[in-house]
């Protein structure tokens, strides 16, 4: 297959712009045409301007994953500029991630891209946005920058093998020999563990990799009839874990997904693969309220509106739909007025309202943007640099990783970020 390749000559980068080089470095590839391959190769190339830096995608497709993110609008990041909170929503990475953020945050990421005339705009949830609303405003930016910097790129174009040799690399790139100075890995997650096995026979340690943000499937719930319904504020949690996650929640004609659900099956992602995802999900459909208040409501509803019918009066302004469907799952008749629920009754709606339980069977992965739990143990790299730990020379970012964030944008920051670190060659 031909390799389509982008040359453009280098532009002198302003001084202002170039950190002092502690690494020399003459030749640089960077293995990935994602996110975190771009933003590593750009990096290198700022930090590096004398560098001859080349960027190898296997496939056709650049960018493929910022195309589809936040459904084609690219959420860029997440409106949360202070390190330590922003790493605790990286189920696996949090403690490593909170120092590489303070050498690139999520701030740096703002100002980065409207320094290069993209605005981004900040939605109620947090999450970011390019203004434009076009994830294709982001992958332009990204593409002008490496045209500017004079990085080269090849398509269809698989690096085959990385041999360590005299402090260098010998790549084999589409069976013939090449020798590079440094090698900067950012070929996204894999699904399968056989997929990571090159890292591995590198000298790294990896994590098996198991799939992170999906949906559940509820095959055998009567739920899935109100598909399209939605809470603004729901908590979730699997049956027999602690963990808790709050936000949105959509019903949908698999099952539940949304927010909520999402996060949950990040920070459970593990837990559920040893389950084979067969489990049971409890839901609070009034968020984080506690039991005794979501009662004390009722019993004040009861009492302030007797004559009211029970479908007419929804003192947690649910959607009508779900309402009536919990009344119903109660045990309670919708056209009966409030005045005649007795304690039991009360109790009851309680328990559906607070900890209405599902079965689950099976998940579902979240429209395109596959996220795995796994990969290239951070024991075995140096957050400072992003650097092997037992292949020096060698530099990681992105999904590679065992990292990754809930939804929201903090896949992407953590993408920029340690793309943005290794790409320093410290």
């Amino acid at each position: 297959m031909k390799v389509a390749v982008s040359t453009v000559a280098a532009s002198t980068v302003a001084a202002s712009t170039v950190a002092a080089s502690t690494v020399a470095a003459s030749t640089v590839a960077v293995i990935g045409g994602g996110a975190a391959g771009f933003f590593a190769a750009i990096s290198c190339k700022t930090h590096h301007p004398t560098a001859e830096v080349t960027l190898y995608e296997k496939t056709g497709k650049l960018l493929s994953k910022v195309k589809v993110s936040g459904g084609g609008r690219c959420n860029v990041t997440h409106a949360c500029f202070n390190p330590t909170q922003l790493s605790k929503s990286y189920p696996r990475g949090e403690k490593q991630l909170k120092k590489a953020f303070s050498q690139f945050s999520s701030q740096d990421t703002v100002d980065w891209f409207e320094q290069r005339g993209v605005a981004l705009k900040t939605e109620a949830d947090h999450r970011m946005f390019p203004m434009t609303n076009d994830s294709q405003t982001i992958i332009d930016c990204l593409m002008q920058e490496t045209r500017r910097l004079g990085i080269t790129i090849c398509t269809h174009t698989a690096v085959e093998a990385i041999v360590p040799q005299n402090n260098a690399f010998k790549l084999t790139v589409k069976g013939t020999s090449l020798h590079v100075d440094k090698v900067i890995i950012a070929t996204g997650g894999s699904p399968k563990l056989t997929g990571l096995q090159w890292l591995a026979d590198l000298g790294h340690q990896v994590a098996t990799p198991v799939p992170s943000l999906f949906t559940f499937n509820m095959p055998g719930e009567k739920i899935t009839a109100l598909m399209g319904v939605s809470v603004a504020h729901a908590q979730v949690r699997i049956q027999g874990s602690k963990q808790k996650q709050e936000g949105a929640l959509l019903i949908t004609h698999w099952g539940m997904s949304g927010p909520a659900i999402l996060k949950l099956s990040a920070w459970e992602a593990r837990g559920l693969h040893a389950q084979n995802y067969q489990f049971k999900v409890q839901v609070s459909w009034t968020g984080a309220m506690p039991e005794q208040e979501v009662q004390q409501v009722l019993q004040n509803t009861g009492e302030e509106h007797r004559k009211r019918k029970l479908a007419n009066k929804n003192p947690f302004e649910l959607p009508q739909r779900l309402w009536l469907f919990l009344l119903e799952k109660a045990g309670l008749q919708a056209e009966a007025p409030w005045g005649d629920l007795g304690s039991k009754s009360i109790n009851r709606l309680v328990s559906t309202l607070f900890n209405d339980v599902y079965e689950v069977s099976g998940k579902t992965t979240f429209k395109e943007e596959f996220v795995t739990c796994g990969g290239v143990s951070l024991q075995d790299v140096s957050v400072s640099n992003m650097e092997s730990r037992v292949c020096p020379g060698l530099y990681f970012a992105g999904e590679v990783l065992d990292v990754d964030g809930i939804t929201g944008g903090f896949n992407f920051q953590a993408a920029w970020t340690t793309g943005y670190i290794a790409g320093m060659l410290r």
